[in-house]
């Protein structure tokens, strides 16, 4: 990288170079890079020379005898340091040693702006020292005698008999508290009498009390003592955080002339950031970062003493950290269990990959930091960085608990089911399984083994269970909300708190009351045996199950759409109707053209929710028949004609322990879903509008 004959700061703009050995190399850079072959070449030799006698160089030379004076000024003014002894508080002794070094530096550094960038800056922050310091000082100052003056007020004040001014006090507060009371009558007889509404009465009410607390509390301070009081809370107030406020805008303005003041660097490219890449917190510590270097010296000390032992085995519970996840503790103690091997295999992976991140950060904010100089920008003070992330990086600070709660709840759960879809885990391999490859979603797709059989009957009427309950529930919600939101309708509050019963009621309770109601001597299966003039066993027969099942859902999912339309509808304004009336619209055409419009652009997201939530509905399945009616000779003897899928997964994880399938059809499902979801989505009208 050749150098530039001008440098930028953190702002962008653009600044000539006051290192003129720097500047030399770049003139005869930019001649080798674009002049004659014979200029060319003796550009290159006078580069070399140039560069052999460097130390030689007026600049260099003059440089270093800044140094030296540098030098010999500091270690001065470090000696005159210790022998100030300025009066006042801690703070006001702080403030004044360091507006005598500002008044120091200033002299020093000023006539030297010239020669270099960092002298330049040095005699502009210690300028703006100089004009914030005196301020605080004199504000502190003001503030400790006032606060001395109050409080001898106050001594003087509590010495006095105060009885007639607490009398004074007792006797307005009950005059005002009588006064209010009057206030109230006159407020409700009006109410009374037609002239203010219920809600305005309720507003006065409020404004009127407002009114008697503040003239009271008004009142009270009149007592010389509480209005002391109050007034020595507060300077001790402006005593404990002005000095904070005032030194942040120092800091402020400090950082704001380092953004405009760029730094000359002799390097051409970064040479912290790949050798301290093993070790974060090297890197920020040369760069002289040195808050930043400690936060990641913490992760160095996680990435050491924690992620990587672990990930090799130590720490672990019975696993081998990575090497278990391999072995699933074949040819291991019979204690070993398989799955412990995994879960910790797993847990190792990712705190190798909160390692990784770790060092990408570090890397990425040495490097960063290195090519910004080597343009000429100065790097962040931690004042400069604690206000970026308390700014920028609030988000992310506020996400990560989330993140890392959702990464050991959810992320490792997810991993495990997915690594188990590839093991043989079943009854006869419950503490020692092994990885058997794509066998389990081999025969998935073959309809073969214990599981696959069963698989593509239960996912066919898995779908139409979703498309016909979700459905049916749409159109029910969807027609019950126009009814309830008609203007001739009577009683609107009584049919819509009808309509929200079997939202509101739990459905746990509803489903096991109609599974009750349906079964063998049920009163319903009583009535339906009548009415068709010969038994009917519901809960016997597959379809009757099912059409019972998909119209016992439609009127459970139905309050809920019901709902949100119904909210929906009473957005809607009434001018898109009556200019349809003007247009000759029927009621029908207004119905399809303007109000199912509206209302699924703004349910489409929760409707395609709907479809997903049907799908895995396991509690009516359950709930109602078990999954029931059995058929052997179709489904097996671990699913019933009326399984869905995820009731399916239930039986076959849970009560039989075949969790290597179960998990692979996890998976599939998992994916379709997603799959059908995001398309759902993506084709509504509400995500295209935004």
């Amino acid at each position: 990288m050749a150098y530039g004959l001008n440098i930028v700061d953190g702002i962008g703009n653009e600044h000539p170079r006051k290192n003129l050995y720097l500047k030399d190399l770049g003139l005869l850079e930019e001649k080798i890079a674009s002049g004659t072959d014979t200029e060319k070449k003796e550009a290159r030799a006078k580069r070399s020379e140039l560069i052999r006698q460097k130390e030689k160089h007026p600049y260099i030379v003059a440089f270093k005898e800044f140094e030296a004076k540098e030098k010999a000024f500091q270690e001065t003014l470090k000696g005159e340091m210790a022998k100030l002894k300025p009066e006042g508080n801690a703070d006001i002794q702080k403030w004044k040693r360091e507006l005598y070094q500002a008044e120091q530096e200033a002299n020093f550094y000023s006539p030297y702006s010239d020669l270099s960038y960092e002298a330049e800056l040095k005699s502009k922050v210690a300028t703006i020292r100089m004009q914030h310091l005196p301020d605080m000082i004199e504000n502190d100052n003001r503030l400790e005698a006032l606060l001395k003056e109050k409080e001898t007020l106050l001594a003087q004040e509590e010495k006095k008999d105060q009885t007639a001014v607490l009398q004074e006090i007792e006797r307005y507060t009950t005059t005002r508290k009588e006064q209010l009371t009057h206030e109230l009558e006159e407020l409700n007889q009006k109410h009374k009498e037609g002239l203010i509404s219920s809600k305005a009465l309720k507003n006065e009410r409020k404004i009127k009390r407002r009114s008697a607390t503040e003239d009271i509390a008004a009142k009270e301070l009149s007592n010389k003592i509480l209005s002391l009081k109050e007034e020595i809370k507060n300077i001790r107030h402006h005593l404990k955080i002005d000095p904070k406020t005032q030194r942040d805008v120092l800091l402020a303005d400090i950082a704001d002339i380092r953004r405009k003041t760029p730094i000359e660097r002799e390097k051409r490219k970064p040479i912290f950031a790949y050798p301290t890449a093993i070790l974060p917190g090297l890197g920020q510590l040369l760069n002289k970062q040195y808050t930043k270097a400690l936060f990641f010296f913490i992760g160095s000390l996680f990435i050491y003493f924690i992620a990587i032992p672990y990930a090799i085995g130590y720490g672990n519970y019975q696993g081998k950290g990575i090497f278990g996840l391999l072995s699933l503790a074949q040819g291991g103690l019979k204690t070993h269990r398989s799955m412990i091997f995994m879960i910790e295999g797993i847990i190792a992976i990712v705190l190798l990959v909160f390692s990784a991140l770790i060092f990408i950060l570090s890397f990425k904010d040495v490097y960063r930091v290195e090519k910004k100089e080597i343009q000429g920008i100065r790097k962040n003070l931690w004042f400069e960085t604690k206000l970026n992330i308390e700014q920028e990086g609030f988000p992310y600070l506020v996400s990560l608990p989330a993140f890392l709660l959702i990464t050991f709840v959810v992320l490792v759960p997810v991993m495990t089911t997915v690594l188990l879809s590839f093991t043989n885990m079943d009854p006869n391999h419950q503490n020692k399984f092994f990885w058997i490859g794509l066998e389990n979603y081999k025969l998935i797709a073959l309809g073969q083994g214990i599981a696959g059989g069963a698989f593509w009957l239960i996912l066919g009427w898995t779908l139409i269970w979703t498309l016909c309950s979700t459905t049916l529930a749409i159109f029910i919600g969807f027609v019950l909300s126009l009814l309830t939101n008609q203007e001739r309708i009577w009683g609107k509050r009584i049919f819509r708190t009808v309509f929200l019963l079997p939202w509101a009621v739990p459905a746990f309770i509803t489903i096991m009351f109609f599974s009750v109601m349906l079964a063998p001597g049920g009163p319903l299966t009583d009535i339906i045996s009548s009415l068709a003039g010969k038994v009917v066993n519901i809960k016997s027969d597959t379809h009757l199950t099912r059409i019972a099942l998909i119209m016992l859902q439609g009127w459970l999912g139905s309050a809920y759409v019901f709902l949100i339309s119904t909210g929906i509808l009473q957005g809607i304004p009434s001018d898109l109707y009556e200019a349809a009336e003007i247009d000759g619209a029927t009621g029908f055409q207004k119905t399809l053209k303007i109000t199912i419009p509206l209302v699924l652009f703004q349910t489409g997201p929760l409707l395609v929710g709907q479809y997903t939530f049907n799908f895995n509905n396991f509690s009516i399945i359950y709930l109602f028949n078990q999954g029931g009616p059995f058929n052997p000779s179709k489904y097996g003897n671990l699913a019933g004609s009326s399984d869905l899928l995820i009731s399916y997964i239930y039986k076959l994880t849970i009560e039989n322990q075949y969790q290597g399938i179960g998990a692979a059809i996890t998976l599939v499902i998992s994916i379709a879903l997603m799959f059908f979801a995001y398309l759902g989505f993506k084709n509504s009208k509400a995500f295209k509008e935004d």
